[in-house]
């Protein structure tokens, strides 16, 4: 089973990057460009990739470049890959901040807030409203609308992945469980009972360390705890405070433990889905009926993972031809390209997928990576697209930030310091972080 840690990782805390193309971050600043080459406008793109998706990656974004020209001969688009992550941040951030730099650029490792308050970035929502060319009704509308901030979309990922919490369906069958109004003092009560009473002790989370717990409830209401806007923290609260001690409690009971446990001897886990494929491959292969479940005290459906988002300079000479790209990123034919990544942002293409996969698996020639053929109903790949289509929780949590609290809160979970001075230290450490 994957750890806590790696998926927490996938999801926010990214903090290396490494190039894979002769564009160069040293070139990202150089406003020097011409407006137009043999006859062509020309629109730059800067970004950075993820190490474990370089190769991959960068094959993908020069098959959308050559793509795209094809459709748009007028249109020289220039990609630029990083070289370096932290590189990559400063000189694109300098570069911004003068009106200059990229047309189009990466921004999840960049300060969104501070960009749409200076009105640096294009509200692609007006945008995209006049654009005769996008399906609209296809796009994953609930994806675009957890994106907003501030009224508008100044920043379109081009795929996504959903944080998902499984439960197992047979052992569930002998409680009561309301998981759209649950507690954690619910659930600890509930799979206390049931670890309990069934043939060998299971628990119902296992394997890693209560912080790695608490980083991942954290992720989940960042919101609440972090504004980046006014650059306040709130983990002086007695809310974040109670989250730890409710922690603790769960480990102390032995309701969940830190100690390895074999795939299918714990009752829930929490894992990424990153394609239609993981709704059998993931859940099935850990547990024959698993149950997707919202977590206790989770107000919100499935969190949203983007790896990249992409947004348009507002002060680029050619937004025009800069939205061409990212509606072509949209499309049929650019949402379709092999080697993107996640889910995409088009139902009709998550549909025809999830509905390929269970006509294989109802003609039994759909196999998990162990050779078993999965037993997956009707109903349930009905519950895979209601998952997609109503998920709603951004969090645009930073690294750092997260970081800082399964450092310091390790100190509470051994029992060397109190909550209280955990968080209040936690209060002090983020405070300055968002003051920098």
């Amino acid at each position: 089973m994957k750890k806590w840690m790696y998926m927490i990782s996938i999801g926010i805390l990214a903090t290396s990057m490494t190039a894979c193309s002769s564009g160069g971050s040293e070139k990202l600043a150089n406003t020097e460009k011409p407006a137009t080459k043999e006859g062509k406008k020309v629109v730059t793109l800067a970004m950075q990739l993820w190490p474990s998706t370089m190769q991959e990656s960068s094959l993908f974004y020069q098959t959308l470049e050559k793509k795209f020209e094809e459709k748009y001969p007028d249109i020289d688009l220039q990609i630029q890959i990083s070289e370096d992550y932290e590189k990559y941040k400063k000189t694109t951030n300098t570069a911004l901040l003068a009106g200059k730099g990229p047309d189009i650029f990466e921004i999840s490792s960049l300060p969104i807030d501070d960009y749409v308050s200076k009105k640096l970035l294009l509200n692609m929502d007006e945008t995209m409203a006049n654009d005769k060319t996008l399906n609209k009704n296809d796009l994953q509308t609930n994806i675009l609308e957890a994106l907003k901030q501030s009224g508008g979309l100044y920043a379109m990922p081009i795929g996504f992945s959903l944080r998902a919490f499984v439960g197992d369906g047979d052992i569930l069958k002998n409680a009561t469980v309301n998981d759209k109004n649950w507690t954690w003092t619910e659930f600890a009560k509930i799979s206390k009972k049931l670890g309990e009473s069934s043939k060998e002790r299971r628990y119902a989370l296992a394997n890693d360390p209560p912080e790695l717990l608490l980083q991942e409830l954290i992720v989940d209401k960042y919101s609440e705890y972090v504004d980046h806007s006014t650059k306040k923290a709130k983990f002086d609260s007695p809310s974040f405070v109670g989250v730890m001690q409710q922690i603790k409690k769960m480990y102390d009971d032995k309701v969940m433990t830190s100690e390895p446990a074999d795939i299918g001897k714990q009752m829930f886990y929490s894992t990424i889905l990153q394609s239609p494929e993981n709704f059998i491959n993931g859940l099935h292969q850990i547990f024959a009926n698993p149950k997707l479940l919202q977590k206790p005290e989770q107000t919100t459906r499935a969190r949203i993972i983007t790896d990249s988002r992409f947004a348009i300079q507002a002060k680029s000479t050619v937004k025009e031809e800069a939205w061409k790209v990212i509606a072509f990123f949209l499309s049929e034919e650019g949402q379709s390209l092999q080697g993107r990544h996640g889910f995409s942002m088009l139902k009709s293409v998550n549909e025809k997928q999830l509905n390929d996969i269970q006509k294989q698996v109802k003609s039994g020639k759909y196999m998990l990576p162990d050779g078993k053929a999965p037993k997956v109903s009707d109903e349930e790949f009905t519950k895979f697209k209601e998952f997609i289509h109503t998920a709603n929780n951004y969090s645009d949590a930073d690294g750092k930030v997260i970081s800082m609290i399964g450092e310091e809160s390790a100190s509470f979970f051994s029992g060397q310091k109190s909550a209280e001075e955990v968080a209040k230290l936690i209060q002090n450490k983020v405070t300055t972080l968002l003051n920098e």
